[in-house]
């Protein structure tokens, strides 16, 4: 169905002021919304590289005191004891090789590391925990060379591919330390001379694993969160633009009726004009022509020109009155009455002119319909130019319904007819004042209908039907408004 009251050009006018305040809001809000995201995300990032680098940090601690702990094991269990029972430290024989790894493993017994190797002076592995490797030369590296200069230092090593790497989640990940292995001198803090290199190997595959699980739900939870917060910003602003477009609407409506107003206002002060210097010299010409017609009956019976003026005067006396009616509507006189009896009298009335023509008027009119208090005739030539209107749109015959409801506050009358409809190059123009279809018809009969429900306080509206024909709805208070 189309609402015929609803003007194009106050629809885009109405759309364009409804858009341009909320482009800015929106775009502010939602803008906003992406960079506490992204903005969340960084920090998250941040947060987890912070995390990875306390990692390091206290596992490169850890392997500190595992060395201490392991360098001190070394040289008081296993170095000065084969020094004075053999007199010389070779791990290549069985007896001392066997010595020195109880004494690793019993000093590591506790302590969280995966491989252990020793180097001596000639960058030989002498003792690893892994077999294969003892005798190998040069396997230390950088992290060798700073350890025999007395110097600690760490080196992380990853394995897995770039993306794996790069986002923090490697299948392994390695924390080798290497330091200097010192003889230890009694009561006193400094240390002796190196005696050679041990490299700590820890497994950090599952610390950083776990790094990356937290920072996944870290991303996981911030997404929800914004997620949820988008819905009720959405909600907010939508619910918000239909306040605005309500009110937009209700204010553009006002303008649109006040410019209406002020056009009719002033069509309806020429119409006044026009009228009132027409009708004088109009009823001159039609009591000139009554007496043409009587004389002209003892002259010439057969003459139709008297009779021909007269009725053209006839009609040009009814566009008048219609241009009076528009003008200036009659004032209301109020009196209780029911509308049901109105809808009766105008049945009654076009039934014996339409009945031949194949027009049937049906009514749906329940029997506990509320009095109100209106002007009975002027309600009864309101609907009359209504069910014409209907009877008028179907030129071979058809049906008209008419049906009344009402609540506690308002009376709904409805006609329903099952003509072709309202073409709709026609919708804009109906309401306004002078336009037509019908070949003598004037063009006021609606604005005349629309004065006259809106003296009463009511409202008219004009629909095409989803099947077929049109619905002409009036709605009327039970009560007057006050200003009647």
């Amino acid at each position: 169905m189309t609402l015929l009251k609803t003007k194009p050009a106050m629809k885009s006018q109405f759309s364009e002021e409804k858009t341009k305040p909320f482009r800015l809001v929106k775009y502010f809000t939602f803008s906003s919304l992406v960079v506490i995201f992204l903005g969340t995300i960084t920090l998250s990032v941040l947060n987890t590289h912070w995390a990875r680098t306390m990692q390091r940090k206290k596992s490169e601690d850890y392997a500190i005191v595992v060395v201490e702990n392991l360098n001190h094991q070394i040289f008081t269990q296993f170095a000065i004891p084969i020094l004075l029972e053999f007199g010389e430290i070779q791990l290549r024989k069985k007896e001392q090789f066997e010595r020195m790894d109880k004494v690793v493993k019993n000093a590591l017994h506790s302590f969280k590391v995966n491989m252990v190797n020793i180097y001596d002076f000639k960058h030989i592995t002498s003792y690893s925990f892994d077999k294969t490797r003892i005798g190998n030369q040069g396997s230390g590296g950088a992290g060798y060379q700073n350890a025999i200069s007395g110097k600690l230092s760490s080196k992380l090593v990853q394995q897995g591919n770039f993306f794996q790497i790069l986002l923090g989640f490697p299948p392994q990940s390695r924390l080798m330390t290497f330091a200097p292995l010192r003889a230890e001198r009694p009561l006193s803090p400094i240390s002796g001379p190196v005696l050679g290199v041990v490299e700590i190997v820890q497994d950090l595959s599952e610390d950083y694993k776990e790094i990356f699980r937290f920072q996944v739900r870290v991303i996981v939870t911030c997404s929800l969160v914004m997620s949820a917060l988008f819905l009720v910003l959405l909600v907010v602003v939508k619910r918000g633009e239909n306040i605005f477009e309500k009110r937009t609407q209700e204010r553009l409506e006002l303008k649109e009726q006040l410019s209406q107003a002020e056009r009719l206002s002033s069509l309806g002060e020429m119409a006044a004009v026009i009228s009132h210097e027409i009708r004088n010299p109009l009823g001159i010409i039609r009591s000139s022509a009554e007496l043409l017609k009587k004389k002209m009956a003892r002259l010439d019976p057969d003459n139709a020109i008297p009779d021909i003026i007269v009725e053209e005067s006839n009609r040009l006396n009814n566009i008048i009155t219609d241009f009076f009616n528009f003008a200036k509507p009659r004032d209301l006189k109020l009196s209780p009455c029911r509308i049901e009896t109105i809808i009766e009298k105008n049945i009654l009335f076009l039934e014996t002119q339409i009945n031949a023509q194949g027009y049937l008027i049906r009514k749906r009119i329940p029997a506990d319909l509320p009095e109100i208090t209106a002007d009975p005739d002027m309600l009864y030539q309101a609907f009359l130019n209504l069910l014409l209107n209907a009877v008028q749109s179907m030129p071979g015959g058809g049906d008209v319904t008419v049906e009344v409801n009402s609540n506690k506050e308002h009376i709904i009358i409805t006609f329903d007819d099952n003509g072709e409809g309202i073409p709709e190059n026609n919708l804009k123009k109906i309401w306004d004042p002078f336009f037509t279809t019908k070949e003598k018809g004037t063009g006021l009969g609606l604005g005349i209908v629309t004065n006259i429900i809106e003296a009463h306080g009511g409202t008219l509206q004009i629909q095409n039907r989803v099947d077929k024909g049109v619905r002409v709805t009036v709605q009327l208070p039970v009560k007057p408004n006050r200003g009647i």
